[in-house]
């Protein structure tokens, strides 16, 4: 008798528990954060995907991006520094993403040549993690 009214509750208990999931999960703004007020957060969860930062790292709201090489990228926009050099601030998110190089010589970062907007905008991204 209890398995036949399990059976029968369990669509409505398994949509219960989707629709709360789906609510607790983060939605992306449409307001960039103040560290980057020009950025474009949305574009640059794109751009993140785009350049491949997933095959380095693991990036939070990113499909597939799970690599193991740089650190994980999750909390970033509450983190102190970049590379344990640069505040962490826009402008010097900006630069460390153009020339990784420029900022720490040998670094393993890569420089991918990202364009000043696409910087700004995977930036705009970056910092909504917190």
């Amino acid at each position: 008798m209890i398995r036949g009214r399990l059976r029968q509750c369990w669509p409505v208990v398994a949509t219960a528990a989707t629709v709360l999931a789906a609510g607790g999960c983060s939605t992306l703004s449409a307001t960039p954060p103040t560290e980057v007020p020009d950025g474009d957060p949305g574009r640059g969860a794109q751009l993140v995907t785009r350049y491949g930062c997933g095959s380095c790292h693991s990036v939070p709201g990113i499909r597939g991006a799970d690599g193991l090489v740089g650190p994980p990228l999750t909390r970033f926009g509450s983190r102190s520094y970049i590379a344990g050099k640069l505040v962490n601030n826009g402008t010097n998110l900006e630069h460390w993403i153009r020339d990784p190089q420029e900022v720490e010589p040998g670094t393993a970062m890569p420089d991918l040549g990202v364009p000043p907007d696409d910087a700004k905008d995977i930036a705009a991204y970056l910092f909504t993690l917190d």
